[in-house]
C-alpha cells in the first residue's frame, strides 16, 4: 500500500485487525526490522501498520536533506495513518523511529493512544545525558561530512559498516541500502536533525507526552546511554514506565524478540 504526503510516497503495510499499533524503524533499517513483532502483534489483537520510512525501501526519497526534518517525517506517520482511516493509534519506534514517534506524540497528542520507545530516549532527555552520551555519539558527527561519511561505511565491502554498526541483519541490510539508494537519504536523518550547530545552541523544545508511554534500554545497545531513557521520564505527564533489558545490543527486537514482544504485548493490551 502506499500513502501520498504532500508529493512524497509512504509504502506502508497493514496486517491483522484490532486497536491499531504504527511500528516505525530506524536507520538503517525497513520496516523488515519489525517481522519478530507484526505476527506476535496481530495475535494479541492489533491492527499493525508498518511503514517504510522516507529515504528506506520501497518509499520515496527525496533529495534535499531538509525533508528530512522530523516534522516532515510526523507529517508521514500521520499521512499513514489517515490512508489507514485511524484517528488514533499506538505508536512504537525504535532508534530514529523511536525520535520520530517522540514528536509524534508532541506534536499530535490527539492522535496518538500509546507511545512506546525503544532505544533511543525523548530527545531533551537525550541532551540531558551529556557528554557520556555525546560521546557515543561521535558518528553523528562523521555522518555530518556528505561523501565522506559514505564512503567511510561502504569502503571495503561496506567494513566499517559492519565493525560498528553490529546490525544482526548486516549483509541483508547493506544489500537493501545498495539496491534502494537509501545511504545518502538515510544519513540525511542525521544532517536535518543534529547538525554541528546542535552542539552549541539551545536544546530543542518539545510540547511534553500526554499518553501513557514506556521506554525500554537494552544493556549491551552500544550508540546510547541508558541515562537518555531513564531521564525521557520528566518530560512525560502521561504514566511512565521504564524497562531494562539485559544483554541485547541496539537491535533488540532481532536479538530478544520475545521479550520485546511480551513487553510491547502488555503495554498495549
Amino acid at each position: 500500500m502506499r500513502a501520498d504526503v504532500n508529493g512524497v510516497g509512504i509504502h506502508y503495510e497493514v496486517t491483522g485487525e484490532g486497536a491499531p499499533v504504527v511500528l516505525l524503524h530506524g536507520f538503517p533499517d525497513s520496516g523488515r526490522m519489525w517481522r519478530n513483532q507484526v505476527p506476535a502483534l496481530v495475535a494479541a489483537g492489533h491492527q499493525v501498520i508498518v511503514p517504510d520510512l522516507r529515504g528506506y525501501g520501497e518509499s520515496d526519497k527525496p533529495d534535499e536533506v531538509e525533508q528530512y526534518n522530523l516534522l516532515f517525517l510526523a507529517g508521514d506517520v500521520l499521512g499513514v495513518l489517515d490512508a489507514v482511516g485511524v484517528e488514533r493509534a499506538a505508536v512504537v519506534g525504535h532508534d530514529w523511529g523511536a525520535a520520530l514517534a517522540w514528536a509524534t506524540a508532541a506534536f499530535a497528542p490527539e492522535r496518538v493512544e500509546r507511545l512506546v520507545a525503544l532505544s533511543v530516549g525523548n530527545p531533551m532527555a537525550f541532551v540531558d545525558a551529556g557528554f557520556p552520551q555525546r560521546e557515543k555519539s561521535w558518528y553523528m558527527l562523521l555522518f555530518q561530512f556528505t561523501d565522506i561519511a559514505e564512503q567511510w561505511l561502504s569502503n571495503d565491502d561496506w567494513a566499517n559498516f559492519r565493525a560498528w554498526g553490529h546490525h544482526p541483519d548486516g549483509q541483508a541490510i547493506i544489500d537493501d541500502l545498495v539496491r534502494n539508494g537509501s545511504l545518502t537519504p538515510g544519513l540525511n536523518y542525521y544532517r536535518a536533525n543534529i547538525g554541528p550547530e546542535t552542539l552549541i545552541a539551545p536544546p530543542l523544545e518539545l510540547p511534553h507526552i500526554q499518553c501513557a508511554t514506556m521506554g525500554v534500554w537494552s544493556s549491551g545497545d552500544f550508540a546510547l546511554t541508558e541515562e537518555q531513557m531513564t531521564g525521557s521520564g520528566k518530560y512525560v505527564d502521561g504514566p511512565w514506565r521504564y524497562e531494562r533489558l539485559e544483554g541485547p545490543g541496539h537491535w533488540m527486537q532481532l536479538e530478544a524478540p520475545d521479550r520485546v514482544n511480551e513487553l510491547l504485548i502488555d503495554f498495549l493490551a
